[in-house]
């Protein structure tokens, strides 16, 4: 580390202490030769909720850990808008999200491959997705053992998740072992990125076991305000601390890992983006990029609640003094229990057509039921079950509002922009209710509480859906891979035009994969680090 001119010059600076930031300081420091910098807008992560898989809902809108974004009024959501929660905490989204560890299907990445991404498909991502994995059940073909990330079984015994997977069954579903191996279809249970009990986010699994490293310098309450350059090369990194601002260049490369918001955020107050909206802010161009906030996708969710029959579901528990109490205890001495719930227990991947070559719905099954994700139990006995489509085509975007780099982006999604998106959740929810009404769940089910009997027709679902439809919280490809004009990183990560600046998060991935994001975005990070290496080698 060299002080001149008031700044400090590291190899490599990341921007974004997140999923995929926390694997890239890893990696990139381990055989002790690269210097490295890793800022991070948030704390370090010692809220007592983030360690305690159940305190996403805690942390759902906790601001000291939480940008809580909004999207502007959604056209398809009768005007609504949606609220976005996003990690800014050490391990990013990986500290606050809903802990599933599901990486897609391997057509996914095949098909990222024949859109000319070179080196992305299924054989090549397999290896790093197995290299970051430490899995409970051994390794096998699909699965690694040994890696820093930690895949667990649930630890909780809730009959009415078991139920569900059997209903599942009983209208065709087959029961499927492992969404992650041979094949995604089907129902069962969801593994998490939890060890013993306890949440592993990225802060955890990658960047605790290095920050003993003299090679390491991680920063918190270290906003980017932006990245400076040297004609088209990347420079440096201003970022401002505890009111001061400061500078850190990099001798190498700058890494933009900030999520699928905040990297196509910085590059455009750092002029790379639209040129016109660039110019409307002030904001001097340094390549006229118009891909760089584009493209934008989401997953969204329609949650179906139903009310139980006995007091078996998570409501109960939290409603009841001494169980809620028992709970705690239990989860203090054996790290067991409701406590340990993630955001689905079982789960279920099907076809809402059967032309479809693969899945395109996923079903998030709860044993808890609330009328908005984050708010308060219901008082009844109740569970959930959601319908999200996997592959929305519905594109929006994403632009600064200001050249000031605290004030929230503009962020449009436009859910159920395309008749494809509009049939597929008018299907999920269909299929979703003939599960919900098999054999195997009658003894839970008094009722069907939201959207309730009275909603049957096809235009009354998709009114449904537009009233009460959410994210699941997986914002990709606002800094996609490609070779297309629009495309904004190379196949090696690189932003295409400019020298010494890559992207490695979501935002980079061509579009939406089939299932939870957080698995993916490590793997980009795993590829990543090993390509960066690779090229400085050279």
């Amino acid at each position: 580390m060299n002080h001149n001119n008031g700044a400090c010059e590291f190899d490599y600076v990341i921007v974004g202490a997140g999923s995929a930031g926390c694997v890239l300081a890893n990696r990139l420091t381990a055989d002790g030769k690269n210097s490295v910098l890793l800022l991070e807008a948030g704390p370090k992560d010692t809220h007592i909720w983030i360690h305690v898989p159940l305190g996403y809902g805690r942390l759902f809108k906790e601001k000291s850990v939480n940008w809580m974004y909004q999207t502007e009024p959604e056209p398809g959501l009768n005007g609504r808008q949606v609220f976005q929660p996003r990690g800014k905490v050490l391990g990013g989204s990986s500290s606050i999200n809903g802990l599933l560890y599901v990486r897609g299907q391997p057509e996914d990445y095949d098909r990222w491959r024949q859109r000319g991404n070179a080196g992305w498909g299924y054989d090549d991502v397999l290896p790093y997705f197995k290299k970051a994995e430490n899995q409970s059940r051994g390794a096998d073909k699909y699965h690694g053992t040994g890696g820093p990330l930690p895949v667990s079984d649930p630890r909780h015994a809730d009959p009415v998740s078991d139920a569900f997977v059997v209903a599942a069954a009983e209208v065709g579903i087959p029961t499927n072992p492992d969404f992650n191996g041979a094949t995604q279809e089907g129902a069962g249970f969801f593994q998490t990125t939890t060890r013993r009990g306890r949440r592993a986010s990225t802060a955890f699994s990658y960047l605790r076991p290095a920050k003993s490293r003299g090679n390491l310098h991680v920063e918190t309450a270290a906003l980017a305000q932006r990245i400076l350059f040297e004609g088209r090369r990347a420079r440096a990194v201003e970022y401002r601390q505890n009111g001061t601002l400061r500078t850190a260049r990099a001798a190498k490369e700058i890494l933009v890992s900030s999520g699928a918001y905040n990297s196509p955020q910085l590059l455009q107050l750092s002029g790379v983006g639209p040129a016109d909206l660039l110019k409307s802010h002030g904001i001097a161009v340094v390549l006229d990029a118009p891909g760089v906030g584009s493209d934008l996708q989401d997953h969204m969710q329609v949650r179906l609640v139903m009310r139980c029959t006995q007091a078996v579901t998570l409501n109960d528990i939290v409603n009841h003094p001494v169980r809620r109490i028992m709970a705690g205890v239990r989860y203090a001495a054996f790290r067991k229990g409701p406590l340990t719930i993630a955001a689905g227990t079982s789960g279920a991947f099907f076809k809402s057509n059967p032309r479809l070559a693969t899945p395109d719905i996923q079903i998030h099954f709860l044993p808890f039921s609330t009328d908005k994700m984050g708010e308060k139990l219901h008082a009844f006995s109740g569970f959930t079950a959601s319908v999200c489509q996997l592959r929305p085509e519905s594109r929006g975007s994403l632009r600064i509002r200001s050249a000031d780099p605290a004030a929230p982006p503009e962020i449009r999604i436009n859910y159920l922009a395309s008749e494809t998106d509009r049939a597929a959740f008018i299907e999920g929810v269909k299929v979703l209710r003939k599960i919900l009404a098999a054999p195997a769940l009658k003894p839970y089910v008094v009722e069907e509480v939201y959207p309730g009997s009275k909603v049957t027709s096809d235009e009354d679902i998709l009114a449904f859906c537009r009233q009460t439809g959410s994210t699941v919280y997986h914002p990709t490809s606002t800094c996609r891979m490609g070779n297309d004009p629009l495309a904004v990183v190379d196949q090696r990560l690189r932003v295409r035009g400019i020298e010494g600046l890559r992207v490695v998060d979501a935002s980079v991935m061509p579009d939406l994969m089939s299932g939870n994001t957080n698995a993916p975005t490590i793997m980009i990070a795993e590829k990543a680090s090993d390509m960066i290496l690779e090229d400085a080698g050279r």
